[in-house]
Formats: C-alpha cells, structure tokens, sequence
C-alpha cells in the first residue's frame, strides 16, 4: 500500500528553501476578522525554521477579506438608518485589498517582531512577470532578504492589478494566490511548496462526505478525472481545484508539494521533519505508486467483496483452502524457515530486546504445528449459518437467529509472524475479510507467509480476501474506515493497543497487558506448587499468558514452600521482585510496581493473607487476562474460580494454557480482556455475529390486527 512518509523523507534532508502559501480560509475567521491564533502559531514555525537555517518564504491571501470586514463596519458607521434600508450594493474589490493589505502586513509585521524575526513585505501582479527585468530584480531581493534572515512575504497587488475580474479571472501567467506561490516556487528555485488548506489534504470526494478518503500521494495518471471536487473555499478565489491545478503545475516542473491543514499549529515542522501528513505531490510518483497498488480503502472493500464470496461457497470448499495451506506451508518450510531467520538476524543486528526475538523467531516445529491447526480447523463443525434459535412467531411465520460472519477484520501485531497463519487461517474458517499489519521486524516472515497463504485461495474468491499492510503510516487511515471495517484487533504491547483504543472509532478488541497470577494458597501440593508456578513462568516468558505475578500464602512462609518457590525460579534463571512484604522477609529488590509485564525471565512476587486478600490484590493490579490458584482445598478453590473477575481463572494449572489452540479453537487471533463480545482466547466464535432470518407466507402486521402470535421455541 502507498505511503506518503517514505517518499518525503527521501527528498526532505536535501530541502534548504521553503514557500509556504496561506489561503484567505486560514488567515480570516468566518466573520472575516483576521485569525489571529492561527496566524501566530503560523509565525512561530516560520521563526522556527528560520532559526534552524531554513529560508522561509511566505505567500499570503488574506487582504481582500481582511479590508471588506473592515469596510463593512466604515459603511456602517457612517450610514443613516434611512441608508440601511436601502439595498446594499457589494464593496470594490481593489478598495477591500487596499485597505486590507495594510491591515494584514501590519500584523504580520508585529506578529514576527514578537519572536524577533524580521519581515518584508513585496507586492506583485500578473503584469510584472511579463517583464525579464523584473523577474530579475525579485530573485536578487528574495535572495537578498534571505541572506539576511528576513522574512519575504508576497501577495498580488491586486488593488492596482488590471485583470478584468481579479476575484474570478483565471488567465494570465497567475491568477491566484496558488498559482503565484507556484510560479515563485519555480521564479525563486524553491525546493518545497507547502500550500496550506482548510482540511487535511486532498480527498476522493468532497471532504465532507464520509466516503471521502484522504489521498496521501497525488498520481496524476490515477487520480486525474477521478476526483470529485466540492465547493470553493468560502472566502478568497480558489479552493482545492486551484491548489490542485498549481501543485500539478509545480510538481510536475520539478517543485515537491504537499498540501496540508494550516488549522494544525504544527503541520509546517510535520512536513519539514518528513511525517505523512497531507497530500504530497511529486513529478515521481508514478514510480512510487504503481497502477497496480491500492489504497486502504480500496483494500478494505476488495476484502469485503472476496469474503462475501468466500461465504458463498460451500463449507467443504472452505476447508478445502484450509487444508490446500497446511499443505503449502509444510512444502515450502525451508523458505519460510530461511526468511525467518533472516529477520531474526536483523533484529539482532538492530539491537532488538531478547523478548521481542524470542516471540519474532519461528522454533523448530512451529511450521508443522501451524499447518496442523489448519487442519484442526478444516474439520470443525461449519460455523456460518448455525440455527441458535428458532421461533415461529405465528402460524407458518419462522424466525431463525443465526450465525454469521462480521465483515472485515483488521488485525495489527508485532513480532510473532506465527499470528498472521493463525489469524489468516480464522478469517477463512468464519468466511471473513482480512487485513493484516505485521511489525516491520517480521517483515520478510510475513511477506512469505502472505504470498503462500494468499497463493491457496483460489481465483473465484480472490486473493484480495486477505490484505497484507507494510506501512506503519498506512494504520491512521485505516483505522478512520469504519465504513468497510468492522473489527480492530490489535496483538502487542500495551502502547499499541492503548494508542490503536484512542484513534478508532471501529470497535476495539483485545488486551493492553498480559499481568497473569498465580496464586499458591496454604493447602496447595508441595509438588504440584512447584510444577505449575515454573511451568507458568518460564515455559515461554515472552508469551502474554506467562506467569508476571506470584501470589503465596503468609503460612507458607513457615512452612518453607516459599523459599522452596524462590529457590526453583532462580536456578531456572528467573529474576524476581517483591512486594513490600516479600522484599523484606526474602531479602529481593522491591518491584517498581505490582501493575508490570515483564515479558522475560522476571517476575514479582507478594505474600498474602488468604485467597481474600488474593482476589483482591489481582483486582487491583491485574490485567483481567488469566489467573490461576493452586489449592487442595475444594471450596477455596470454587471461591477463586466464582469470584475472580478474569477472562479465564484456573484451578491447578498453569496459566500457559490460556490459549486457543490448547483450548480446541484450532488457532485464535488474539486473548480478549473486553466485556463486550468475545472474552479470552477468541477463535472462530468470536469472529462471528448474528442475523435473524424470517420465512413466512404473506403475512402483513396491519396493526397486528389478523395476526396470531405464538412464539413458539422450535430450537433443536
């Protein structure tokens, strides 16, 4: 998919002079007073990258609409009542510029003088290109003032300019602000144009649509003609189709544009420190974006309509891709095996964290294990269209509630590429469209595994059912589609789930933290203590479901079982913490804090009171993932198992099992912590929803005049 963000870093490091065009709707408010808040924070990034050695130049509309607010409020005063009652004819456009050109440079003027930066100001018209002379003598005073840190700023001159409708004429060599702030980005050898916008960019539509989707790299060979413009901008001439039109203009000459909100205080230094923002253009970018590739939304409904014909087919067809990718994932393990492993080498060489490689690298066996839960899968029950309920509702009117798949997915997650098997492997099974982002360190891991997944699906479904993301910067739109995507799960740290909750409006699930317990009551087998609480810890460190916290009973503390506990995790290498109580009776440093994911050999450890103060403690600090008690004692067991608000609470076992496969699910694409829908490992179940579907033989409500009701349960 295109990005944006790549691309403007490739050229932004050689970037030294800087045009900077600001429209009427940036510099006046609604009422045509100037906007003094935007303008301020427009000249604190100037002034910034001044001093960072940029050379600025700004290119300002902003005088007409300036000079008429002020010419309506002179006429006003200055009117009898008996004149107000009389129609009013519009004000001269030349007499709005005049007066409102002074008014503008002078707040410019003060404005820079507050950050100590000095400004200059240069008015021109159409007619003084026509003149080589004059060309001339601009740059070397542009070039001049630059020199001297001062900031150049143009505007026509359109009190004095001779076109015909200097508001709505569009001939001559410039006729816009736009167009002008491309002719100078030529004229004065710019190495960027930033023309800024009311909104955010350049869109498909009119912005105010919500089909709209933001058009991060303009292509002029895909998106010319293919843009639906709105209205103009409410004050000044232009609009996006003149900004368009000069972005083209310069771009296509050499120029790089971006197209950004000036609304945003910050969106100059963004673009300067080469974030995706806007629409960028560039005479390139044909070759950066191919004809081929599409955009997130494009995926997005090409994966709806695959899946919509995924659900068509029969069950055993279904399986039938399922097991044909068992296959291909065993043929080609050497290649998946090697592209791993280079991505692991990678990440080593990059400095990664142990844990972060230790989820990235695919262990011997994996391949095999991934290929049989594909067929674990391919044999369970057919989960689309399950009758759970069935009702007549009156004679011969049936009413069936019935599974159905959700639409879309998209799932976002770091490190294990073994997720995108799984997850891929789900969303076929429950007849779903899928969207995949990876870490980009499993890039490579993932890239093979896609291309043989997506290479078993076969042509009348299409390959688009499951879409493979490589660009973190592609996430933000994505995660604004909450027209054709309909589930966000993200697996990783915290951070990311957290930041993916703030930035979607697309229902959100998954876990932040993966803070498991486990609880050794004083009833707990000596034995079966030890066995589970190592198990728990250090089976696989890095795992969300691996033992953070370990919860014992103060009697144990007498009895020697804790030191035993203490004894076992530190030969197998494990670092512990304490609780306040722990760290002073067993001499080991202090936890930071009880609410931690170590995600390694390291662990906290606490002492307790009883299965009370158990169950409390894990409410306060835990994560509400998996957690687990070890006790012979039957009812103090049934108390943790009943009272425990976890997704998934163990009576003596190890919290290692919280997992979908070893749950029977076949494979899952993550462990909910949410209350809302799918709770614990989720496998097919919950990627499913419900429909109801009604037979009847003409029946009508007719204010339920003729009609019997019966709601009679038919389920079998």
């Amino acid at each position: 998919m295109g990005s944006n963000a790549d691309l403007t870093r490739a050229f932004i490091k050689d970037v030294k002079r800087v045009i900077v065009k600001v429209g009427t709707a940036i510099v006046t408010q609604a009422d045509g007073r100037l906007a003094l808040g935007r303008l301020g924070a427009l000249c604190e990034q100037i002034q910034e990258l001044n001093s960072e050695g940029y050379e600025v130049i700004l290119v300002t509309s902003g005088a007409v609409g300036a000079g008429r607010q002020r010419l309506r409020y002179r006429r006003l005063v200055n009117s009898s009542f008996a004149d107000l009652q009389k129609p009013q004819h519009e004000l001269d456009g030349k007499a709005c510029a005049a007066v409102g050109q002074n008014g503008l440079m002078a707040l410019y003027d003060s404005l820079f003088s507050q950050l100590d930066v000095t400004s200059a100001q240069l008015l021109v018209t159409d007619n003084d290109f026509r003149d080589p002379d004059f060309r001339k003598q601009l740059s070397e005073t542009v070039k001049s003032l630059l020199s001297l840190k001062v900031i150049p700023i143009l505007n026509e001159n359109d009190a004095v300019s001779t076109r015909k409708a200097p508001y709505e004429d569009s001939s001559g060599i410039f006729w816009d602000n736009d167009s002008l702030a491309a002719l100078l980005a030529l004229e004065l050898k710019a190495d960027l144009l930033v023309l800024l916008s009311d909104v955010e960019g350049l869109y498909s539509g009119p912005p105010s649509d919500p089909k709209s989707k933001l058009i991060h790299t303009y292509v002029k060979e895909r998106h010319e003609g293919a843009i639906t413009f709105g209205n103009k901008s409410r004050v000044g001439r232009g609009g996006m189709t003149a900004k368009v039109k000069a972005a083209v203009y310069a771009a296509y000459a050499g120029i790089p544009v971006v197209i950004t909100s000036g609304f945003a205080g910050d969106n100059i230094i963004r673009v300067l420190n080469g974030e995706s923002i806007g629409t960028l253009f560039h005479r390139d970018a044909n070759q950066w974006a191919p004809a081929g590739e599409i955009g997130a939304h494009e995926m997005a409904v090409a994966a709806r309509e695959c899946s919509r014909r995924l659900q068509a087919v029969s069950s055993k067809d279904r399986s039938k891709i399922l097991l044909d990718i068992a296959d291909a994932l065993k043929e080609n393990e050497n290649l998946i095996l090697a592209e791993n492993a280079a991505d692991v080498a990678a990440a080593q060489q990059a400095g990664y964290e142990k844990s972060l490689i230790s989820r990235l690298a695919l262990k011997p066996g994996k391949v095999s294990g991934l290929a049989n839960s594909l067929r674990m899968l391919a044999n369970m029950e057919e989960p689309i269209g399950q009758v759970l309920k069935r009702t007549e509702l009156a004679e011969g009117l049936i009413l069936e509630k019935t599974t159905s798949p959700l639409g879309v997915l998209l799932i976002i997650f770091e490190s294990r590429p073994e997720a995108l098997v799984q997850i891929a492997s789900l969303a076929i099974r429950s007849g779903n469209g899928l969207l995949l982002k990876g870490g980009k360190e499993a890039k490579r891991s993932n890239a093979i595994l896609h291309k043989i997944i997506t290479s078993s699906i076969p042509e009348s479904i299409g390959k688009k059912l499951i879409g493979l993301v490589t660009s973190r910067e592609d996430i933000p739109e994505l995660l604004k589609l909450d027209d054709v995507i309909d589930l966000v799960i993200p697996r990783g740290s915290n951070k990311l789930v957290s930041q993916i909750k703030a930035s979607t409006k697309i229902p959100v699930l998954g876990h932040a933290d993966g803070i498991c317990h486990v609880y050794v009551d004083k009833s707990a087998d000596k034995d079966m203590a030890k066995q589970i609480v190592l198990d728990a810890k250090t089976d696989y460190p890095a795992a969300c479901n691996a033992m953070e916290t370990l919860l014992v009973h103060k009697d144990l503390v007498q009895t020697g079982l804790v030191n035993e506990l203490i004894v076992e995790l530190q030969i197998k290498g494990v670092t512990l913490y304490g609780g306040p109580r722990a760290s002073s009776l067993l001499n080991i440093p202090e936890a930071r804090s009880f609410h931690h994911e170590y995600c390694s050999l390291a662990c906290t450890v606490e002492i307790v009171d009883d299965v009370h103060a158990a169950i409390d403690h894990i409410h306060q600090h835990g994560s509400a993932h998996t957690d687990s008690i070890v006790t012979d004692d039957h009812d103090v067991a049934e108390l943790f198992l009943h009272q425990l608000d976890s997704a998934a609470v163990f009576h003596n076992a190890s919290t290692r099992f919280s997992d979908g496969y070893r749950f029977g699910l076949g494979a899952e694409v993550g462990i909910s912590t949410s209350r809302i829908h799918a709770r614990g490992p989720v496998g097919v179940e919950g990627l499913l929803t419900t429909r109801w579907i009604a037979r009847g033989n003409g029946q009508v409500v007719n204010g339920d005049a003729g009609i019997v009701y019966t709601h009679k349960d038919l389920t079998v």
